[in-house]
C-alpha cells in the first residue's frame, strides 16, 4: 500500500478514485505544526534555531498518518504546489521521523500537481522528486523574520503606545499604505476648473467637440480657472463659423489581458462581482478542490502548453477560427522569481462553460469570470478605428480650435468575451467610446449648443481591499497567499475599518504607523520590505543562504530596537504630535491656534497616552481636565462635548450631576465628579444622542441584587458587562438574552439560567462559558443547543455543528440536531462515541445469552461497536 498525503480532506475522494485501491490518501488538514506564540520559539543566539509545536487538532491527523505509514510500501507527499505546500510536506516528514514512524528503507517522494484532474494526478505520480530544500529554507526564513519582527516590535508598542495591538513585517507596511493615502486626502486642496464643449451636427447627426486650443496655445484640463473665462470662450464659439481643418483616421488594436494571477483575480472579482478578496479565495479553493480550475495561489501569468492548446481549440469551436490569432499568445510574469505556482489560474477543461457545471451561484460567477478571462487571453486583439477631427472656429481676431475624438470597433476580438473594465465617474464620458459621423476636410458643421461646466479636482481615492492588494503586488510587498489575510488582519486589529468598500485608517492605526515611521523608519519603508521579498526569492532559488539573510537582518534590527527601549514617553509624544499635527490639529477657518485649549484658554492641546490608548489632553492638567477623542479633534467636533460637559440632570437621591461622556470604548454615563465616580457604559444599541436622565439612572443602578440562591444562600446579581447582560452567582456568569431583562429578571429565572449554565456550559479557550439553550437526550449522549460566540450551534461530545441561519436555536428539533452532528462528524473525521449507559445496556443481553449456553462451550466473543456502525 502506498500512502499519499494531501492538505485538504476535500481532495481525498477524488484523488483516491484516480489512483485506485493500491493507494491510501490521507489529509494533513493544513499545517501540522507552527512556532508557539511565546518567547524563544526562534533563537538568534543559537543561529536561529526554531522550536516547532504540533497543534492539538493536528495530533490526531499525525497519528492517523503514522499508523498508515507504519505498514506502507511508499510515502508520497502531495501537498499544494507552492512554498507553503512544500513546507507542509517537510513538516509532516520531519514529525514522522521524530516519532520514528518511518522505516529506514521506506521510499519517500514529493509530487506536485496544478489541478485535480486524472491526467494531472497520474502525470505528477510519474514525475516525483525530493523535497525542495531551498523552497523550505525560504519558508523558514519568512517565518523566522515574521516571528522576530512581531515578537520584538509588539512588546515595544505595548509599552510605548498603550492600546496598540501588534506590529508585523508585512502588516505594518500595508497599514502605512492606508495611512499615507489618508494623509494625502487630508492635505488635498481642490482646484476649480471649467470645461467648454460644443455640440455640433453634420447632415443631421450630432457629435461633441471639446475646446482644444486658444490663440495657438493648447488648453489643458485645468487651464480654464474661472466661470468668467469659460463664459467668454462660450461667447466666442457661439459667434463663430466652423470649418473642419483636418481628419485623421488611425487603426489601433487593443490586446487582451493576461490570464488571472491571485492578485488580478481578487481585483476583478471585487470590481465585476462585488466579492471581497477573502470571499474570492474561499470560492476559488472550492473550485480547485472540485477539479474545475488550476491552483489558485500563483503569481504566474503563463499557461502550460496543454492549457493553451485546450483554450485555442475551445475558441475555434465556440467562436470560430476568425477569433484565433495565428500564433498562441505567450505571457511573461512580472515577478522576478514566481514561486507560488508555475501556471496562471485557468479552467482545467476550457470546453466546460459555466452553465455546464452543477455548482452554486457564487462558484458559477467566479468560474465564469475565470473561464472568460482565460479564453479571451488567447483570442485575437480587438481592432478599432480611431478618428480625430480638428475644427476651426472662425472668429475675427481670435484663433480657437475644437477637437472631436471618436472610435469604431471594426473587429471585437476578445471584447466579445471579456469587456473593458467600467470607467470611473470622472471618465464617464470617455472620448474614445464616442462614434463620429462621416466628416471630411472642408465640411462646415452646424452649431447646436455650447455648454460650460464647473469641476473641481478630486483627492486620490481611498484604497479598497482589491486596490490595496494591487498596490502591494506593484511594490513587491507580501505574497499571493498572504494578500487577503494581511488586509483582514488590519481590520480585525481595529487598525483600519471598512466603510462600503473603502478602507479608512483608525486613529490607533495612524498612531502605530507614525510611531514606526519615527523610530523604525527603515522597517516600514516600501523598498526595504520589497527588498526582503527579493532576498526570500533568491533563497528559494538556491542563490542565498537563509541563515546569512537572518543574521544580517537581526544585526541591524536589534540595534534599532536597543535604541528605542530607553526612549522616554515624552519623546514619543513629541514625535507623534509633529507627525500627526495636520490630522489631529487641523487648521481652523478663523486662523486661531488649533492647539489652544478651549476650556482653560491658556493650555496647549497635545497627544496623551493612557491605559487604553491615545487621546487629546490639556498641558495644564490636573488643573484643567479637558480631554477629547482623537476622532473628535480630527473632525473638528465640539471639544466641550467631548470633554464631558454634557450634563443629563441631577440624581434625586444623591444630589450629584449625571454626566454623559465619551471614553476609549465609546459613550458612558458618570455620577458626580469624585475621586472614583460610579460609571456605566451604554449597552449595544443605545444611542447617546437620545439618552435620558431616567435611562442613565437605570444604568447607574446596576448591578442590582436579584435575591439569594435557594441552595447556596449566596446572592445573585444582574448587570451589564463587556459581553452583554448577565446574572452572577458565586463568581460564575450566565448570559441574559436581552438588555431589558437586567431590570426584570426574577429569582426563579436567574436560578434556572445558572443551572443551565452549570449543566450544559463548557469552557472555551479564552475562558468564556457558553450556556445551553435546550438539551435533548440521545443514545450516544446528550445533545445541547448552544449560543456561541460565532452563532448558535448544536453539540454532542466533541462534535459541534453550526445551526443554519434561517433556523432559530429554540426551534431546533432532535432530528435536525442528529442530522447536523452526523454530517459534521463525517466531514471532520470525528468518531461519535457511545454513552456509558448504552455501552452498559449493550453488554447485558450478551451476558444472559452466555449464561444459558452449556458450560462446556465458550461464550461468544464480544463484538466491538465501531463509530461507522452507529445509526446516527
Amino acid at each position: 500500500m502506498k500512502v499519499v498525503i494531501v492538505e485538504s480532506p476535500a481532495k481525498i475522494k477524488k484523488i483516491s478514485s484516480y489512483l485506485g485501491k493500491d493507494f491510501e490518501v490521507l489529509a494533513s488538514f493544513g499545517h501540522v505544526r507552527d512556532l508557539p506564540a511565546k518567547d524563544g520559539s526562534v533563537r538568534p543566539e543559537e543561529d536561529f534555531a526554531m522550536s516547532w509545536e504540533v497543534g492539538a487538532k493536528a495530533n490526531k491527523h499525525i497519528a492517523d498518518i503514522a499508523r498508515a505509514v507504519k505498514n506502507a510500501d511508499e510515502l508520497i507527499l502531495a501537498t499544494d504546489p507552492d512554498r507553503e505546500g512544500e513546507a507542509i510536506s517537510w513538516h509532516v516528514l520531519d514529525v514522522l521521523r521524530k516519532k520514528k514512524a518511518i522505516k529506514k528503507d521506506l521510499p519517500v517522494r514529493r509530487v506536485v500537481f496544478n489541478s485535480i484532474t486524472k491526467d494531472a494526478i497520474l502525470e505528477a505520480m510519474a514525475k516525483s522528486r525530493q523535497i525542495d530544500e531551498p523552497l523550505v529554507d525560504a519558508y523558514l526564513a519568512r517565518r523566522a523574520l515574521d516571528y522576530l519582527v512581531g515578537f520584538t516590535l509588539s512588546p515595544i508598542l505595548w509599552r510605548k503606545l498603550p492600546g496598540s495591538r501588534s506590529a508585523g513585517r508585512v502588516q505594518s507596511v500595508t497599514l502605512r499604505l492606508v495611512c499615507d493615502r489618508e494623509a494625502e486626502i487630508e492635505k488635498f486642496r481642490a482646484d476649480e476648473y471649467w470645461s467648454v464643449e460644443a455640440k455640433l451636427a453634420q447632415k443631421g447627426k450630432s457629435f461633441l467637440a471639446r475646446l482644444y486650443s486658444v490663440d495657438g496655445k493648447k488648453t489643458d484640463k485645468l487651464d480654464i480657472k474661472t466661470g468668467e473665462n469659460a463664459a467668454e470662450l462660450k461667447k466666442i464659439i457661439e459667434a463663430g463659423n466652423f470649418n473642419v481643418s483636418s481628419v485623421e483616421k488611425k487603426p489601433t488594436k487593443r490586446n487582451p489581458y493576461a490570464p488571472f494571477t491571485t492578485s488580478s483575480l481578487q481585483q476583478d472579482a471585487s470590481s465585476r462581482l462585488g466579492f471581497s478578496p477573502s470571499r474570492t479565495m474561499q470560492i476559488a479553493q472550492r473550485l480547485y478542490e472540485d477539479g474545475v480550475i488550476t491552483y489558485m495561489r500563483t503569481d504566474a501569468v503563463q499557461m502550460s502548453p496543454e492549457g493553451i492548446a485546450n483554450a485555442r481549440s475551445a475558441i475555434g469551436k465556440i467562436y470560430g477560427d476568425a477569433y484565433l490569432p495565428e500564433k498562441a499568445r505567450i505571457y511573461q510574469s512580472k515577478a522576478k522569481n514566481a514561486q507560488e505556482a508555475h501556471e496562471a489560474i485557468r479552467p482545467t477543461d476550457m470546453f466546460k462553460k459555466p452553465e455546464d457545471l452543477h455548482i452554486d451561484a457564487d462558484q458559477q460567477k467566479l468560474y465564469g469570470l475565470i473561464w472568460r478571462r482565460t479564453l479571451a487571453s488567447q483570442m485575437r486583439s480587438a481592432e478599432i478605428d480611431r478618428t480625430t477631427v480638428d475644427i476651426l472656429v472662425n472668429v475675427p481676431g481670435r484663433a480657437v480650435e475644437l477637437r472631436a475624438v471618436g472610435s469604431v470597433v471594426t473587429f471585437p476580438g476578445f471584447l466579445t468575451l471579456y469587456g473593458i473594465e467600467a470607467k470611473s465617474d470622472e471618465d464617464e464620458d470617455d472620448e474614445d467610446s464616442r462614434e463620429l459621423p462621416a466628416l471630411a476636410v472642408g465640411d462646415k458643421p452646424d452649431l447646436q449648443s455650447v455648454d460650460i461646466e464647473q469641476h473641481f479636482t478630486q483627492p486620490p481615492a481611498r484604497y479598497t481591499e482589491a486596490s490595496l492588494i494591487k498596490k502591494m503586488e506593484e511594490l513587491g510587498i507580501g505574497r499571493p497567499s498572504t494578500y487577503a489575510t494581511t488586509v483582514t488582519t488590519l481590520v480585525e486589529r481595529d487598525y483600519v475599518r471598512l466603510e462600503g468598500k473603502a478602507l479608512h485608517p483608525e486613529d490607533r492605526g495612524r498612531i502605530v504607523t507614525a510611531f514606526l515611521e519615527s523610530f523604525f523608519t527603515r522597517y516600514v519603508e516600501y523598498g526595504f520590505t520589497a527588498g526582503l521579498e527579493e532576498q526570500l526569492d533568491e533563497i528559494s532559488a538556491g542563490v542565498l543562504d537563509y541563515k546569512q539573510v537572518l543574521r544580517d537582518f537581526w544585526k541591524d534590527f536589534t540595534g534599532a530596537t536597543e535604541e528605542i527601549k530607553d526612549l522616554r514617553v515624552s519623546e514619543v509624544l513629541d514625535a507623534l504630535n509633529d507627525l500627526l499635527a495636520s490630522h489631529i490639529f487641523p487648521p481652523k477657518e478663523d486662523g486661531s491656534d488649533p492647539r489652544k485649549c478651549p476650556t482653560c484658554g491658556t493650555g496647549q492641546l497635545s497627544l496623551k497616552l493612557g491605559k487604553f490608548g491615545a487621546f487629546i489632553g490639556c498641558s495644564n492638567y490636573p488643573e484643567c481636565k479637558h480631554t477629547m477623542q482623537l476622532s473628535d479633534a480630527a473632525t473638528g467636533q465640539s471639544s466641550e462635548a467631548a470633554a464631558g460637559d454634557g450634563v443629563l440632570g441631577t440624581d434625586p437621591e444623591t444630589g450629584e450631576e449625571v454626566h454623559l461622556k465619551s471614553g476609549r470604548f465609546g459613550p458612558y454615563v458618570q455620577l458626580g465628579e469624585g475621586k472614583e465616580p460610579k460609571r456605566s457604559s451604554l449597552p449595544k444599541g443605545w444611542e447617546a444622542a437620545s439618552l435620558t436622565l431616567e435611562a442613565a439612572l437605570k444604568l447607574l443602578s446596576l448591578p442590582r441584587e436579584v435575591g439569594l440562591h435557594p441552595e447556596t444562600g449566596l446572592p445573585i446579581s444582574a448587570g451589564i458587562g463587556r459581553y452583554g447582560p448577565f446574572v452572577l452567582h458565586d463568581g460564575k456568569y450566565a448570559n441574559l438574552p436581552d438588555v431589558e431583562e437586567v431590570w426584570q429578571v426574577g429569582l426563579n429565572r436567574a436560578v434556572d439560567l445558572i443551572a443551565q449554565k452549570a449543566a450544559g456550559g463548557f469552557k472555551r479557550g479564552g475562558g468564556a462559558t457558553v450556556a445551553a439553550i435546550q438539551t435533548f437526550e440521545h443514545d450516544n449522549g446528550p445533545i445541547t443547543v448552544r449560543a456561541g460566540r460565532y452563532g448558535p450551534y448544536v453539540n454532542q461530545g466533541k462534535v459541534n455543528a453550526t445551526i443554519p441561519k434561517d433556523i432559530k436555536p429554540e426551534d431546533v428539533t432532535l432530528e435536525q440536531a442528529v442530522e447536523w452532528i452526523a454530517a459534521r462528524a463525517e466531514a471532520t473525521g470525528t468518531k461519535v462515541k457511545k454513552s456509558p449507559a448504552k455501552k452498559a445496556a449493550a453488554k447485558k443481553p450478551a451476558a444472559k445469552t452466555a449464561a444459558k449456553k452449556p458450560a462446556a462451550k465458550k461464550a461468544a466473543p464480544k463484538r466491538t461497536v465501531k463509530a461507522e456502525d452507529v445509526p446516527f
